[in-house]
């Protein structure tokens, strides 16, 4: 399976009662302020709201705190500390938190508002209704869209956000996949050279996107003009690379490198400067490699020395395994797909193994050590789901799943949780605001039933999501998208 082949695959009831004469206020309140395609999804829009005796797993990765509660009053986390020396406002809401913990919003670094699934040629389908919602119901508060193809659309969708005129998380958008003349995907802008590549990243700051997005056919001068003009403008680059090698893209500047080990082609043997080797995963030049021996560590050592982020994107490489005991955890998605999108799923699905994808387990769990590696060098790790590949891997759903996977790499659930929620909002630039619980921080915030911080699946368990205080209803949000994920 080349690198260019593997390119093309990834790319309930009620928290506590509240009186009838007040519910009642509230929802009249509601009315007026939410929009109505908004009212349906808020559970609790009060301005005061205390959740009172509630585990908190505060995002920095020390132990949960039992017995908390933690008052928001309009929009932001007004006090957290232990039940019995935490005040409530009189006039708050209380939520009864019993069995369940708080957590940060997750804050996804490779979260795109496409999906793909289906057909001869690779289209990658804009899902502007139904994964905004999803993501929200999982728990992703804040998300960047890690490259567009319908650019347009994710600016009018985060505006309509930002204008509560609809519902999802918090957006941070990305530029069109900005690759070089060989690719051939019909959907990506392949860049003429350096000069159209610098009037390409200014045509895109100027309208709005905040980063931008490298593909694996761009030359080093067109990554440099890239780099040099939207660091100017104060503007992160990110990269899936092929034509370049992850070291010397870190030495050129780049911010963030995505998926990790299998998509870097720098040892590769007899590769050409800005060639995307069309044999690159023929020769196993990454399975020969020891995470420990010096190979690795010198590129660990260099992305480290020159701060260069790493998005995780575990979900969709595990979509490409045969024989992982997937059924349970994806019962969940196939219920949500519309009806053509889940024949074609369970029919790629049913393949793997059979059409080039077998032999990843091995790469797999070498990339699973490489990020443990990483991160005990002191680099900065963050997730993302990146829902492409054949569609086995949808939005929120599968930011979950890379935490699960991160567990199984070897992190604590406590380290798992903080990378999803801390190191996000770090690499967004966003640590004074989100990523973690504390006093003065946006109130973005999951209530989860049971303990994550002891069993990572329980992150699944959803009961609330606040995005700056206002409560929403993760029922509510995945039965207004069933059937219709895959279609819009």
């Amino acid at each position: 399976m080349t690198i260019r082949f593997f390119s093309a695959l990834i790319t309930a009831a009620c928290l506590a009662a509240v009186p009838q004469g007040a519910r009642a206020d509230a929802d009249a309140a509601l009315a007026t302020i939410f929009a109505p395609s908004v009212k349906p999804f808020v559970k609790f829009g009060q301005s005061k709201i205390a959740i009172t005796d509630v585990r908190v797993v505060d995002g920095t990765g020390a132990p949960a705190r039992e017995h908390q509660t933690v008052v928001i009053a309009d929009g932001t986390i007004a006090a957290s500390g232990p039940m019995e020396s935490t005040s409530v406002p009189a006039d708050a809401t209380r939520l009864d938190g019993t069995g369940q913990t708080l957590t940060p919003g997750i804050v996804g670094t490779h979260n795109h508002l496409y999906y793909v699934s289906g057909g001869p040629l690779f289209i990658m389908r804009e899902m502007p209704y139904s994964f905004p919602k999803l993501y929200l119901a999982s728990g992703v508060t804040t998300m960047r869209t890690a490259g567009s193809v319908e650019p347009l659309a994710d600016l009018e969708l985060k505006s309509q956000i930002d204008r509560g005129v609809t519902v999802g998380p918090s957006i941070h958008p990305t530029s069109p996949y900005l690759t070089g003349a060989n690719d051939t995907y019909v959907q990506m802008l392949p860049l003429k050279d350096a000069a159209d590549a610098r009037a390409t990243v200014t045509y895109w700051a100027d309208h709005g996107m905040t980063s931008f997005k490298i593909y694996t056919d761009i030359t080093r001068a067109e990554l440099a003009a890239v780099i040099e003009t939207a660091h100017a403008r104060g503007l992160k680059v990110m990269g899936h690379l092929c034509s370049i090698g992850f070291k010397e893209a870190a030495e050129m500047g780049i911010d963030e490198l995505e998926h990790g080990l299998p998509v870097d082609s720098e040892f590769v043997k007899g590769k050409k400067p800005d060639v995307c080797p069309e044999d690159a995963r023929s020769d196993d030049s990454l399975e020969k490699l020891n995470v420990a021996g010096p190979e690795l560590k010198s590129l660990i050592d260099t992305l480290v020395s020159h701060h260069v982020i790493l998005s995780s994107t575990l979900a969709v490489f595990e979509s490409f395994l045969p024989n992982r005991p997937l059924a349970g955890k994806f019962r969940r998605t196939y219920d949500l797909l519309d009806p053509q999108t889940k024949i074609d799923v369970l029919y790629t699905r049913s393949r793997r193994g059979s059409d080039g994808a077998g032999g990843f387990d091995k790469l797999f769990a070498k990339e699973l050590a490489f990020e443990r590696a990483f991160v005990k060098a002191g680099g900065l790790l963050t997730i993302g789901p990146d829902p492409t590949g054949y569609g086995g891997v949808v939005a929120g759903f599968g930011d979950q799943r890379c935490m699960e996977l991160l567990v199984e790499a070897g992190f604590t659930p406590l380290e798992a949780i903080s990378i999803a929620t801390k190191n996000g909002a770090a690499a967004l630039g966003m640590s004074d605001r989100i990523g973690t619980i504390a006093t003065g921080k946006d109130a973005d915030l999951i209530l989860v039933k049971g303990a994550p911080d002891k069993k990572i699946d329980d992150i699944e368990n959803v009961e609330l999501v606040f995005k700056r205080g206002v409560g929403y209803d993760p029922k509510a949000l995945l039965d207004a998208i069933r059937g219709f994920v895959g279609r819009q």
